[in-house]
């Protein structure tokens, strides 16, 4: 009986040790302190580091071109519109976007005399209603940001919000879990 006994707290001790010590290692890797923001002077650095790489000229000589030139008057154009979220007024051009593109599902979309990008993130569910646009189809078209690429030669917008005649195609669905 006295075995027993001996050998259920022997027994009790080793587990306990585990998961004290599981614990101390969950501790530690919560412990890790989260990399401060970088100040201006360390951000200017980065930023004449990267303007001084491969990357950075070819952007840089991208941007002062004809076409990184055009693609910034036609982003300038609808920079009120995106960042007071208004809607936009467009014809679908293309039901595909250029070759190449990697932006995932998108069309091009002719607003106000220039061709944009418009890419979706779309749920499944929302596949099928995109699908149903056709070439010279009048959209209205909301969104809260515009960006550009040196491969691309048009500006790209991220579509959160996409009407025909009347009735929405297209709605961002909000991401779970916060931002």
């Amino acid at each position: 009986m006295k075995k027993i006994i001996y050998l259920l707290i022997l027994l009790l001790v080793v587990v306990s040790g585990l998961v004290f010590a599981n614990r101390e290692i969950k501790n530690e890797t919560s412990k890790k302190t989260i990399p401060k923001p970088l100040s201006a002077a360390e951000r200017k650095a980065a930023l004449k580091q990267w303007e001084a790489s491969p990357a950075g000229i070819m952007y840089k000589k991208w941007e002062t071109s004809s076409a990184g030139k055009k693609v910034q008057a036609a982003e300038d154009k609808i920079r009120k519109n995106i960042k007071y979220y208004i809607s936009m007024e467009g014809v679908v051009t293309s039901l595909s976007l250029p070759p190449g593109s990697r932006l995932g599902f998108g069309v091009m979309v002719r607003i106000n005399g220039d061709d944009y990008i418009v890419k979706f993130e779309p749920e499944k569910s929302q596949l099928e209603q995109l699908h149903s646009l056709k070439v010279n189809d009048k959209v209205t078209i909301k969104s809260h940001n515009v960006s550009h690429a040196p491969k691309y030669s048009y500006p790209i917008i991220s579509g959160e919000y996409l009407e025909r005649n009347g009735k929405v195609i297209f709605e961002r669905v909000p991401r779970k879990g916060g931002c």
